[in-house]
């Protein structure tokens, strides 16, 4: 089915996380990150329309020497946006970067609330890379390459130790008790701490002073490997995890193919598949090829009805999310792969961003019963039928 979508060029804006503060108010991040190359780090917002147009409402460009706004998460109860951006080198040097900071949306200006530093490795180059906020709005994790911490929200105090992985993170999720961490190779299914458990108090033997709250460690209730091979392949990696907004029984991942390596044969496509995983069984009830490139993005609608994702050959695509077959496919949607993807509330629009300076603004139609498929079939149908009929009376009536 076509839908109607509109780019949009921001001049010397690189695009690499949004998010949406209300049906209409669009927050981008990004910017030219910490190479010297001139262009400024910022946050934006916009408002944009119902034809699909974008207005301008404030933009905070960030201090000299930090980074772009690499990922974010926004509560719309209270108008206030988590980001990540690192600090400048000079802090990163003595390990000091406030990387986790959250703003406010007040009277058309975004202005800084609260920051907190989250990543301690010493590597210069880490950076935060998944901002999530819980359903509730008062959990956030964030997540640089291999570890990841869970804040309260907004006051960013740390609710358990730090989760140390081995392998990469690429994406995290809630449901109401689980969070759940895309690494490379695995999922990592932890329980989120009760209020009963949330920590220790600390010993301090001075009286009339309030005892500080010792965060615990996550419990791990399971691991789950990342999903088999395919002919071609030597094996796959997740790239996002996301639970379904209104069943968390319903848990939906990306996962690209690594390409074999042959001196006789050509190297296979990396392919793309979204599964959908049971999460009372952590079985894959369904399984979707969707491109011959990895998926570099991707976004679960708030009612929950649709998966859009963005491909490293520049396209984006809408999925049914009960079926997982395709709907909507903008095959050439910027000219370098998407960065980013974000619905609006209503889950009637949603935007893709790119490092090449644009987004583009697509109108997410209210039906697809209407659509494509159905019709098609229906007129091959009766084109069959007619060719019969028309086959049988040209041979005499004979069948």
């Amino acid at each position: 089915m076509r839908a109607q979508h509109t780019p949009h060029f921001l001049t010397a804006f690189p695009v690499y996380s949004s998010a949406f503060l209300s049906p209409s108010h669009l927050v981008l991040g990004g910017g030219g990150g910490t190479s010297r190359t001139g262009i400024k780090n910022k946050l934006r917002v916009y408002d944009v329309g119902a034809d699909r147009n974008i207005a301008p409402v404030d933009e905070l460009e960030l201090e000299r020497g930090e980074d772009a706004p690499m990922s974010m998460a926004a509560n719309l109860e209270t108008g206030t946006l988590a980001c990540g951006v690192n600090s400048p080198e000079e802090m990163l040097s003595k390990g000091e970067n406030e990387n986790c900071r959250v703003y406010a949306l007040k009277e058309q200006k975004l202005g800084l609330l609260s920051t907190h530093g989250t990543l301690i490795s010493g590597d210069l180059d880490d950076f935060q890379k998944v901002t999530v906020l819980s359903p509730d709005g008062k959990t956030l994790a964030v997540a640089g390459t291999k570890s990841l911490q869970l804040l309260s929200y907004p006051s960013l105090a740390p609710l358990a130790l730090a989760v140390n992985t081995d392998k990469e993170i690429y994406d995290a999720t809630f449901s109401k008790n689980t969070l759940v961490v895309a690494t490379t190779h695995n999922l990592l299914v932890y329980a989120l701490p009760t209020a009963n458990s949330k920590g220790s108090p600390s010993k301090n033997k001075k009286k009339g002073k309030q005892k500080a709250v010792v965060p615990s460690a996550l419990e791990l209730l399971r691991t789950i490997d990342a999903p088999v091979s395919v002919s071609g392949s030597t094996g796959s990696t997740f790239r996002a995890a996301r639970y379904h907004p209104e069943n968390t029984e319903i848990l939906y991942t990306i996962s690209n193919t690594i390409p074999g390596r042959s001196r006789t044969r050509k190297a296979a496509p990396r392919q793309a598949y979204v599964c959908k995983w049971n999460t009372t069984t952590w079985v894959v009830d369904k399984v979707r090829k969707v491109g011959d490139k990895g998926v570099t993005c991707f976004a679960v609608s708030p009612n929950g009805k649709l998966l859009a994702f963005g491909s490293s050959d520049s396209s984006v695509g809408l999925l049914d999310a009960n079926a997982l077959s395709p709907l909507v496919a903008i095959l050439k949607a910027h000219e370098f792969p998407p960065t980013t993807l974000a619905f609006n509330p209503t889950s009637r629009l949603l935007v893709s961003g790119s490092a090449d300076n644009t987004i583009r603004i697509i109108d997410v139609p209210e039906s697809f019963e209407k659509s494509s498929w159905g019709w098609i079939i229906m007129i091959l149908i009766t084109l069959i039928i007619v060719l019969l009929a028309f086959a049988i009376q040209q041979s005499g009536g004979k069948p």
